[in-house]
This record gives structure tokens, C-alpha cells and sequence, in this order.
């Protein structure tokens, strides 16, 4: 027995070492996935539980209707721009992460602490979205809200460690499930901002107009600055805040780590379905919500946290899609942090340092003032990190068009790149000097969203004329790893994949859920049909009282047997065009219809509650249908080379 025992650990050991992504060499082609993965990835992870308290921010902040609209198009594009024309080319062109990359550039010693410092703070931020997560979840364990430095319930804590096994397992098994868990909830999490927007905007005033919606923005949401407000959002605030809120990961190159995954180097405008869909669509239902939320309940919005706004909104499903928006964020950043940490940990396995990080990061997340602090936090993270983008965009692009050596320090045999840590470091400080001048003195010179780019002039030209200075005007003996792009080798189509043999107890699995989907379906039938007629007294009603559905034991019951006959039958298939198309369907029929039932709230014709019970069971349809079809398509023909 124990021999057995030892022998399944060593399996598990063997399976974890086998999760390679790659930490410190270029990917190779095989490994490169499709555009379709990144816009699952930016969707999913940029449709957070934080747009509800960023989108409600705005509210708070005084920006007026106009300047949110106006202003989130133009912010998101810059990032678009950003992603698309600056951090995908150089990943595609290195097939590194930036952790590694940045050696090449800068030397161990500025690597090995910007890796930590990147680390540390990718931790702090997953462990804010482990937070809001718990937040939506400690409402079906009727824990109080958690706004302290500390918790002051020991079953919020037991709560964030289930959300933070969840995560850390999604961010050991490496980029692709990443991809594939957001790919499923993406669509689902955008419907429910949209659907919870719909149904709460009747709260707020009459809107059988699209001037009367107008005029409901204007009035009710975002109302602009009031009297005596200091510092109220502008257009250019706003502007501004949508493209440097993730100036870290799109200029300050965090997204190689997703990128040198890339088919294609324009794959950055994959981009457009987080920053339009999350950080446009989204923050403007999330102010919506919060604007209804905080009229029923008579509070200040400040006072409510993701988990209150959404449940008041959409019910259970509002909660879960605070759930899920906080783990698809929370995935690919604590996935960066493992990357950041394996790459100062030599001879570490990723699993096992994602894991560790994944640890501390849950622990981290017990504390709710991580949450609470979360936007003055963002505002650090970006410029602490920020700079070293700059570095590495200088010296990727800019020396070869000035003439200058890239990789100089790396052939001198540098410990230290010290212009780049000089560089850094007047970045960095010349942020601070502005920060320091606001707080301490009252006097802004600068507001901390427009920091960016006096930061990177500066960042950028201290790097410049130190390295020339330092010895980067020699030049190259050769060319240097990723001064040319990979070759793209042309592919063609491979044999259908075949389906996978079912052992006996999996055989067994299948045919006994299969039963009882069908036993129960008309169980439930059944049931509902003579609660019909008992309800009319004995008689079919001709016109029966319309009651909101009810998901109990038995919906429940049937929705747990059909998945786990679809996983068996799924994987007993080879790719099936007639399955693939039919699960899709159905997928978008239940997104389609959870639109539609929330369209009729906001007309009038349904009732807030009977909504909400729908949704549930459209809801687990859509789940249940998506994943088939996920697996379908990722057995659809690849692509070989010749």
C-alpha cells in the first residue's frame, strides 16, 4: 500500500514537472496558440470583480456622463494601441518572457530585482481579486462585510482559501487552461454586466427613451463634479486612468509572458475584447448598478462592496459572476508572478514556485484592506514597474536605430547594468518627487494619471545617453538572440484526432448519469405539471398565475448527472462537427435568452425575481454547453508542418 501511495506521488510529481511554459528559453512553434485564446484570456481576466468598483468610481469621483464615455473610447484605444504595436511585436519576436529577456538587457542583479519587486506586487494584486471573490461568496454564509485591516470572521478566512486552491491550481497548469477558463466565462461574465445593467436601470428613473436614458446618465449616474468636490474626473482623467491602469503589463511588458505564446505579432489587438468589453461595456453597467444599488439600499456607494452590488442586482448569478470575474483575473496575474519568481529561482520548477507564491498570496488575501486599497495600489504597481519597459523598449528598438549595441552589458560579462538601474531609479523618482509634492506639500504639479509619460521620456533618455556612455557604442560581434524574428514555418492540415477509450468504472459513470438525467428531467416535469393541476383544483388552469421557476434539489440534481454524462460521452468522441455546432448553439441560445429575460425587466413584462430564477437555470445550460464545445474545437484538425 505504501508503495502504491509513494508510486501515485511520484505520478503527480512527474505530471506537475511536465507542465513546461518555456520560463527561460524561446517557445517553440508548436506551442503557439490561436488568436481566439488571447481574446479569451483579455477578456476574462480584464472582466474583473474590480470594474465594479472602478466603473463605480467614477460615480464617486464626479466625472460627468460625456467626459466617461468619451473618455473611456479614447483611453482603451491607447492601451490597444500599446499592446498591439509595442509589448506583442517584441514578444513575438523573442518568444520570451519579459522576467527573462530583461537578464539579457539589464544583467542578474537588476533582473533579480525587478523580478521580486514584479513578483511580490502581481501577488498583492491576485490577492485582491482572491478577496473580492470571497466577498460575493461570503453572502451564501451570511458573513458580514469584511472592511477592516483584518478579518473579523474566521469563516471569510476558510472562504478565501477555497478561492485561492481554485486559482493557484488554474495558474499551475500554465497558459492554455488559463486561456480555456476564461475563453468559457468571458461571455457569460459580459452578459451578466450587460443583464445587470438592463434590469436595474428602471431604479433609477424612466428610460423609455433613448433621450430619457440621457438624461438618466447625466442625472442619476455620472453627475459631475458636485459643490465643494475636489479634484472631480475630467475627460482627459478618465482618458487617461483606461490606458495607465494597465501601463504595467501593455508598456511595462508584463504581457510578454502571454504574448511570446503569439502566432502572429499583431495578435495585441486581441487586446480590444478586454479593454472594450471589460474596461468600457463593463465599468459602464458597474456604474450603473452601483448608482441603483446605492438608491435601494440608501447608502453612500463607497459603503458597498462587488459582492453586494451585483447580488442586489442579478441574485445568486450576480454573486458567481463576481466569483468567477475575480478568478479569471486572478489566474494569469498570479500565473506572471510565478514566471517573475521562477526566474530568480534556479532549478525550481514553475509548479512548485507558482505554488509557494500562490501560498503567500492566499495568505495575503485575508486581509481585506488589500481590496480596499486597491486603486491607490494599482496606481504604485504601474509605476514601479513601468520604467523597466521603457528600458527594455529602448533597447530592443531604439539602439539598433541609433547605432547602439543591444545587449552590451550581457557581452561584457556585467554583473550590474547600472545606467539601467540609474534609469530606473529617476523614473521612479521623478513619480515620487510628484506624489511627495501633493501629499506632503499640497501642490500638484502633476495628476499621478498623467505621470506616464513624463516617466517614460525620462526613463528613456537617462538609459540612452548612460549606456552610450557605458559602452554600448561598440559594436556587436554577431547578431544576438532576438535581433530577428522567428521563422514561421507554413503548416498544413493534420488527421482528425480520435476520441478516448472509457474504462469500466468511467463506462459505468456514463450510463448510470445518463439514467439519471432522464430520470430526473422527468421527475421535474412530472412534478411541475401536477403542481399545475393541483394548484387549479384538480383542473388544468386555462390561464395559470405565472410563478418565477424554482432551482432546488431536483434542477440541481439533474444539471450535476447531465454534466457528468456529457464529460464521458465528449471524451468517448472524436471531433464531431454535428456536436461542436450543436453545444454552440445552444451555448449562445442561453446567453441570448438570459439577454432577452433581461430585456423584458427593463421593459416591464418581467418580474426582477422571476428573471434572476432563469437566469440560474440558463446560467449552468450555457456552462454545461460551452465546455462541450471547447473540448469539441480543441479537437477539431490542427495544423501540422510539412
Amino acid at each position: 500500500m505504501a508503495e502504491t501511495l509513494e508510486g501515485a506521488g511520484e505520478g503527480l510529481l512527474a505530471r506537475l514537472d511536465r507542465l513546461y511554459e518555456f520560463e527561460r528559453q524561446p517557445v517553440t512553434d508548436d506551442k503557439l496558440q490561436p488568436g481566439a485564446y488571447f481574446a479569451g484570456v483579455y477578456s476574462g481576466e480584464h472582466i474583473a470583480a474590480t470594474e465594479f468598483v472602478i466603473g463605480a468610481a467614477f460615480v464617486s469621483f464626479g466625472a460627468a456622463a460625456s467626459d466617461v464615455l468619451a473618455g473611456l473610447l479614447v483611453g482603451n484605444l491607447l492601451a490597444v494601441l500599446s499592446w498591439t504595436l509595442v509589448c506583442a511585436p517584441i514578444a513575438y519576436q523573442t518568444r520570451l518572457t519579459l522576467y527573462w529577456y530583461l537578464r539579457k538587457i539589464a544583467g542578474p542583479a537588476v533582473t533579480i530585482a525587478y523580478n521580486v519587486l514584479n513578483a511580490i506586487l502581481h501577488c498583492i494584486l491576485a490577492g485582491a481579486m482572491f478577496t473580492v471573490s470571497a466577498s460575493a461568496l461570503r453572502i451564501f454564509f451570511k458573513i458580514p462585510p469584511q472592511t477592516g485591516w483584518l478579518p473579523t470572521d474566521y469563516r471569510f478566512v476558510f472562504v478565501v482559501f477555497a478561492v485561492g486552491a481554485v486559482v493557484v491550481t488554474l495558474a499551475i497548469l500554465g497558459f492554455k487552461r488559463l486561456a480555456q477558463f476564461a475563453t468559457v466565462c468571458a461571455p457569460w461574465m459580459v452578459l451578466m454586466f450587460v443583464a445587470g445593467a438592463l434590469v436595474t436601470l428602471p431604479v433609477l428613473g424612466n428610460v423609455n427613451s433613448l433621450s430619457k436614458l440621457w438624461d438618466v446618465a447625466r442625472t442619476k449616474v455620472w453627475i459631475g463634479p458636485q459643490w465643494g468636490q475636489e479634484h472631480p474626473l475630467g475627460f482627459w482623467h478618465v482618458a487617461a486612468f483606461a490606458w495607465v491602469c494597465n501601463l504595467a503589463t501593455h508598456l511595462g511588458l508584463s504581457d510578454m509572458a502571454l504574448f511570446r505564446f503569439a502566432k502572429r505579432p499583431w495578435y495585441g489587438v486581441y487586446s480590444a475584447f478586454g479593454m472594450y468589453l471589460g474596461h468600457f461595456v463593463a465599468w459602464i453597467c458597474a456604474g450603473i448598478m452601483g448608482a441603483a444599488a446605492a438608491a435601494v439600499a440608501r447608502q453612500p456607494l463607497r459603503e458597498l462592496d462587488s459582492g453586494a452590488v451585483a447580488y442586489s442586482a442579478l441574485g445568486v448569478m450576480g454573486a458567481v459572476c463576481v466569483v468567477l470575474a475575480g478568478w479569471s483575473t486572478a489566474n494569469p496575474t498570479l500565473y506572471r508572478a510565478g514566471l517573475a519568481f521562477q526566474a530568480v529561482t534556479p532549478g525550481w520548477p514553475r509548479w512548485l514556485v507558482t505554488l509557494l507564491a500562490g501560498a503567500v498570496t492566499t495568505l495575503v488575501a485575508c486581509s481585506p484592506f488589500v481590496f480596499l486599497r486597491l486603486l491607490g495600489f494599482v496606481a504604485i504597481y504601474g509605476i514601479l514597474l513601468f520604467p523597466v519597459g521603457a528600458i527594455v523598449i529602448a533597447e530592443h528598438w531604439i539602439f539598433p536605430r541609433l547605432g547602439l549595441a543591444r545587449f552590451w552589458s550581457t557581452r561584457k560579462g556585467q554583473v550590474l547594468n547600472w545606467p539601467a538601474l540609474a534609469a530606473w531609479l529617476a523614473g521612479v523618482g521623478l513619480a515620487a518627487g510628484a506624489w511627495i509634492a501633493k501629499t506632503g506639500f499640497g501642490h500638484e504639479i502633476l495628476h499621478e494619471f498623467f505621470l506616464a509619460v513624463p516617466v517614460w521620456i525620462v526613463t528613456t533618455a537617462t538609459y540612452l545617453v548612460l549606456a552610450a556612455a557605458a559602452g554600448a557604442r561598440e559594436p556587436a560581434p554577431s547578431a544576438s538572440v532576438g535581433d530577428t524574428a522567428p521563422l514561421i514555418v507554413p503548416t498544413a492540415r493534420s488527421e482528425l484526432p480520435a476520441g478516448t477509450s472509457l474504462g469500466a468504472m468511467e463506462n459505468a459513470l456514463y450510463y448510470v448519469s445518463g439514467l439519471a438525467a432522464i430520470g430526473i428531467l422527468g421527475w421535474w416535469v412530472v412534478g411541475d405539471f401536477v403542481r399545475t393541476v393541483l394548484s387549479a383544483g384538480g383542473e388544468i388552469a386555462a390561464e395559470p398565475e405565472p410563478t418565477p421557476p424554482t432551482f432546488g434539489l431536483i434542477q440541481f440534481a439533474f444539471f450535476a448527472a447531465a454534466a457528468i454524462w456529457f464529460h464521458f460521452r465528449e471524451k468517448s468522441l472524436a471531433f464531431d462537427w454535428t456536436l461542436a455546432l450543436g453545444t454552440g448553439v445552444v451555448a449562445v441560445a442561453s446567453l441570448t435568452l438570459c439577454l432577452g429575460y433581461a430585456v423584458s425587466v427593463f421593459l416591464g413584462f418581467t418580474p426582477a425575481d422571476a428573471f434572476r430564477a432563469h437566469l440560474i437555470v440558463l446560467s449552468i445550460v450555457y456552462f454545461i454547453s460551452s465546455v462541450v464545445w471547447l473540448r469539441q474545437w480543441e479537437k477539431r484538425p490542427k495544423r501540422r508542418p510539412w
